[in-house]
């Protein structure tokens, strides 16, 4: 039950160490630390030359974004399960033991989280009631908003196998994308005690860095309908959901006077129920033209 645990980081000399010195922290040893430095600028050479051997980095030349840094951490991961976890946040003493012993318990299961301790801006802060987390079948409710965490997350490294790694072309709600990959086959189940504290409000946090985050979201979910043999229900739901985001994003882009971007948006539901194929080059050549040219 030995674990790979990645950390990305970029520009994060001021918070890596407390994540990497909260896993020494843990109650179980059996553990590699990989950190995946992509193409930082700041301190955090110096900050990881402080752990010496303990931890294992690996440097981007320049900054590629955290998909390709946490798929590379994956591709050089020696062990069978990997736990994720994001340069600010930190993990409590129990946390891989939990998760250890879960999957010792369940030997069928694939992956698994646990909750989370907020903080934002250096204050607590309780979820919403959309942000809570379910267990087990969490699809549908995953296709509104992202309810998987990846500080939170341990899971099979051979799951990579079959759903694909981190698609590398998106800039954000990268994660979003993986979980409905994985939620769409199998069960993601929870382990109901805080044992992440995930911090926010920073200014660096890509979050904060990129408009019309749902755009990205509607990506995953043509990508999703395209690539997925979904069963009739949860094709529908990726249906429905499909159609509300883009009503939301269309309708807004038209407000803005992007006439052609909100009426491509519109049209998107009714182009992907015919045949997703075609609409989905549009709209990858639409978000990334740099891909396709």
């Amino acid at each position: 039950m030995k674990v790979s645990v990645i950390i990305p980081t970029y520009n994060r000399g001021w918070c890596i160490g407390r994540a990497i010195s909260s896993i020494f922290y843990q109650q179980c040893e059996d553990y590699e630390i990989i950190v995946v430095d992509d193409g930082s600028k700041d301190n955090t050479k110096d900050v990881l030359s402080l752990f010496g051997e303990r931890i294992r980095v690996i440097r981007n030349s320049e900054n590629k974004g955290v998909s390709y840094s946490r798929n590379i951490g994956i591709k050089n991961a020696k062990y069978p399960f990997i736990a994720f976890l994001d340069s600010d946040d930190y993990w409590l003493p129990k946390k891989l033991l939990y998760q250890i012993q879960f999957f010792k318990e369940n030997t069928d299961a694939k992956i698994c989280q646990t909750q989370e301790v907020w903080i934002r801006k250096g204050k607590r802060v309780n979820p919403k009631k959309r942000h809570l987390k379910p267990s087990g079948d969490i699809f549908k409710p995953s296709l509104r908003l992202c309810l998987v965490s990846p500080s939170a997350v341990m899971l099979k490294k051979s799951l990579f196998d079959e759903v694909g790694l981190f698609d590398e072309d998106l800039p954000v709600c990268e994660d979003y994308d993986m979980w409905l990959r994985i939620s769409c086959r199998y069960h993601v189940y929870l382990i109901d005690k805080p044992l992440v504290v995930k911090t926010g409000g920073h200014s660096d946090q890509l979050s904060s860095k990129y408009w019309g985050m749902d755009r990205f979201r509607i990506y995953s979910l043509v990508k999703l309908i395209k690539n997925e043999a979904l069963s009739e229900e949860k094709y529908e739901a990726a249906i429905e959901e499909l159609s509300y985001k883009c009503r939301i994003y269309g309708n807004g882009c038209i407000k803005r006077g992007r006439l052609q971007e909100g009426n491509f948006f519109l049209n998107l539901p009714d182009r992907v129920r015919k045949d997703p194929a075609t609409p989905f080059l549009e709209l990858r050549h639409l978000l990334f033209p740099q891909v396709l040219s």
